[in-house]
């Protein structure tokens, strides 16, 4: 992954989207006796004697370990603010620009170690590829979360998604993309990035299984979006650079292919920090989004802060802060049941994504198999 916004900023981005379709254990006792709770076990608040026990628990913990979480991707800035504010728990972030395999390697690298992750943010193809580094936890409203986007035990729940979409700089690129395919242009020579290797980061693999989509492949077979690339390759128009705010405010990085809501973030709505002339389009025709999920490492350091870290994200307040920065919260059919989603925010974001496509976890394997046997060679790296 590569990367506090006002909701009158996200209106302004809004506006801006040219949309063309229709992230220390307590001792071992008996659970539920206060304060001898072993939180490395904890399969949910109420099995270990309740939120009050949690968050005392986690207070006394007093730090939280995350990983790969830039202040700009989905509004994790102000979400870790506000965690922090709330339970008075410090958050340790590291390695924000980091992808779904750097978070992995920290997990396994660092294991036994104070800091290492206490939490996940993880794409799909990583997270199936490492179920056992994994924890089974069900946050308090398990039932707001459709079944379809958590695993049953509790090992991992779906979180957030945006549409995969084109982010350029209109003072740099006179002509507007409408779609991949324009990208291919020669206006867009030296100007093209994506967020990462896409055999290592979910978002970067996105823009390929997108391109796959424009050009006859399928979500059952990427191939033809790995050629894609080496087209755009071919022509001169792929940067091989890392994008970041700071690289479009260089100049170096015009046209990056990333979630809607990241490039959302990089635009008027992140007001002084942001790229005036910074525009999003969601290509037309099929829309591609995915999920990111939300795991508790079965070594986490402080297992407790990571229970509570669950419990905060998947609360209403923080499921409408992602939204407020354009992601689509995973409970959002019951934000809207309950009358506690921020409709604002829904609005401004387009409303709930309908008609789009995401990869099945079959389909994400086979997607990865096609990267890992074919990215390097066609992309010579």
């Amino acid at each position: 992954m590569q990367h506090k916004r006002t909701l009158a900023g996200l209106a302004l981005a809004a506006a801006a989207i040219v949309t063309l379709a229709g992230c220390s254990a307590t001792s071992s006792a008996t659970p539920g006796s206060d304060g001898d709770t072993d939180w490395k076990t904890a399969t949910s608040a109420e099995s270990a004697g309740g939120m009050d026990a949690l968050v005392k628990a986690a207070k006394a913990e007093g730090q939280l370990n995350v990983i790969a979480l830039p202040p700009s991707w989905a509004n994790y800035g102000k979400i870790i603010d506000g965690f922090t504010k709330k339970y008075d728990i410090k958050v340790n972030s590291a390695n924000p620009n980091g992808s779904s395999a750097d978070e992995v390697a920290a997990v396994k690298s660092q294991k036994g170690q104070s800091t290492a992750p206490d939490v996940l943010d993880l794409g799909n193809a990583v997270l199936q590829e490492n179920l056992d580094l994994l924890t089974d936890y069900k946050v308090a409203n398990w039932s707001d979360i459709p079944d379809t986007l958590k695993d049953e035990k509790g090992a991992w729940t779906r979180d957030y998604t945006g549409l995969m979409s084109i982010g350029y700089d209109s003072s740099k690129v006179s002509d507007a993309p409408k779609d991949l395919k324009d990208l291919l242009g020669s206006e867009y020579k030296g100007k093209v990035s994506i967020a990462g290797d896409p055999t290592q980061a979910n978002q970067a693999a996105s823009a390929v299984y997108l391109a796959a989509l424009e050009n006859g492949g399928s979500a059952d077979d990427i191939t033809k979006g790995v050629d894609y690339f080496g087209k755009l390759k071919q022509a001169g128009n792929f940067q091989n650079v890392l994008p970041t705010q700071a690289t479009v405010a260089s100049g170096e990085t015009p046209v990056v292919v990333q979630w809607s809501y990241n490039n959302l973030a990089w635009g008027p709505a992140a007001g002084a920090s942001g790229n005036t002339h910074w525009k999003t389009v969601v290509p037309k025709g099929q829309a591609l989004g995915s999920y990111y999920s939300q795991a508790i490492s079965k070594d986490a350091p402080h297992p407790a802060a990571a229970r509570l870290w669950q419990e905060y994200i998947a609360s209403p307040e923080v499921q409408n802060l992602y939204l407020q920065a354009g992601a689509f919260p995973s409970t959002l059919t019951a934000l809207e049941k309950s009358g506690k989603v921020d409709q604002d925010a829904l609005d401004a974001a387009g409303g709930a994504p309908k008609d789009y496509v995401e990869l099945t976890d079959a389909q994400v394997a086979a997607a990865a198999k096609v990267l890992s046997a074919k990215w390097s060679a066609t992309m010579g790296s």
